[in-house]
């Protein structure tokens, strides 16, 4: 598989080679915990699965691919491979910068995991690169961006961010998951790592959960690749399997996700019961002009604030029909959300706590009229 060849190319064959013995076009699932070598020490390549599995190899090959990246690592979780590149790039007495409205779960990580074993961290505001110089720290070791960020759709200039951050020497990260692959590159923006959790967009079918790093840094992969050896939170096989499966539609759904959020966030936007909506597709968004120079398209997440309150988005979100009431993302069906209850409820009380009038849309692949209809009945109420 050459680099040059086109996504769509990748997303299908990078990694997933015919089966050698019996020609199959799809890759076989090894369910094998253990591999037979034929002296101490001499194997074919495999010898545990915790330490490697032919078809986790086979899926890190293709979002490797995807991401641009030389090397990737398949984790049980986007939070498991969060933790590792964490561990794999910080020490005790080094500081963080996090986006100011992180996903809840990346808040908690750093917060109550890290911190307490030395880490510190702060919360900035990515839209504007010099925010990062304003809150920089001798012991700034990692700036983690998420950009579109999750829940408020911020961006962030990763080219500039990148630029301050390794002129102080600090890494970038990159959660990629709302954006995914196929709408934006972190790594050729300048990032160091990109992460992902693959139970979003990348499995694409709200049945399997999992995660994944990709980096073009030779050691910094080695030592990625020990953690996730030595701390285990690996993916199974069926697993890895199922994620690469919806891998391979990811471009063609990402183009209806986007068509259907695009019409969504216009419709709430207009709705005298909105008051204010949050799409980087919009030209009113803050992040709309730095969005249409580093993402392909804008995504398939939107998110308001009812003019009601938290009173008006619990009741709305209770009365939608096709809009299934449920966290998490990023798959076929559409589903809405109240992060302040539900996925930011960790950020209660702390610099990234959510307005409780926000609502979430994970806009899925629907007729998107039914979609509208569905959220017209919802807001009327």
């Amino acid at each position: 598989m050459s680099p040059t060849d086109g996504f769509e190319t990748r997303a299908i064959h990078a990694g997933q080679d015919p089966d050698p013995v019996t020609g199959s076009v799809v890759p076989a699932v090894h369910l094998a915990t253990t591999y037979r070598q034929q002296a101490v020490g001499e194997h074919q390549g495999f010898e545990y699965s915790r330490s490697g599995n032919p078809t986790r190899a086979s899926l890190e090959r293709q979002l490797a691919s995807l991401e641009g990246a030389r090397y990737g690592a398949a984790f049980a979780s986007g939070l498991a491979a969060e933790d590792v590149v964490l561990r794999a790039l910080v020490s005790p007495g080094d500081h963080v910068l996090l986006p100011i409205d992180a996903y809840g779960g990346t808040y908690r990580l750093v917060d109550r995991v890290h911190r307490p074993l030395g880490v510190t961290h702060d919360a900035v505001d990515f839209s504007d690169a010099a925010h990062v110089s304003a809150s920089w720290r001798d012991r700034t070791r990692v700036v983690w961006l998420e950009t579109p960020s999750n829940p408020l759709l911020w961006i962030a200039d990763i080219a500039d961010v990148a630029a301050v951050a390794h002129a102080r020497g600090a890494a970038v990260v990159v959660d990629n998951t709302f954006a995914t692959p196929y709408l934006q590159q972190p790594l050729a923006l300048g990032a160091d790592v990109v992460v992902h959790s693959t139970t979003k967009y990348l499995g694409g079918h709200s049945d399997v959960v999992g995660g994944f790093c990709a980096t073009d840094d030779a050691e910094l992969a080695e030592r990625i690749a020990f953690l996730q050896n030595a701390a285990g939170a690996v993916p199974g096989a069926f697993d890895c399997f199922l994620v690469g499966r919806g891998t391979k539609t990811l471009a063609v759904r990402m183009d209806r996700h986007c068509d259907n959020a695009e019409a969504v966030a216009a419709f709430v936007d207009a709705h005298p019961k909105v008051a204010a909506t949050f799409y980087p597709g919009l030209a009113a968004h803050p992040g709309h002009e730095i969005a249409a120079r580093q993402m392909r398209r804008f995504g398939g997440m939107v998110s308001f604030i009812h003019a009601g309150g938290e009173p008006g988005a619990l009741a709305m979100v209770a009365r939608t029909r096709l809009f299934t009431l449920a966290e998490s993302l990023g798959a076929v069906e559409s589903l809405i959300e109240h992060p302040a209850r539900m996925t930011h409820a960790s950020v209660e009380e702390s610099p990234l706590a959510v307005d409780p009038g926000l609502v979430r849309l994970s806009v899925g692949l629907e007729t998107v009229d039914d979609l509208l209809a569905d959220l017209e009945q919802a807001l009327a109420g």
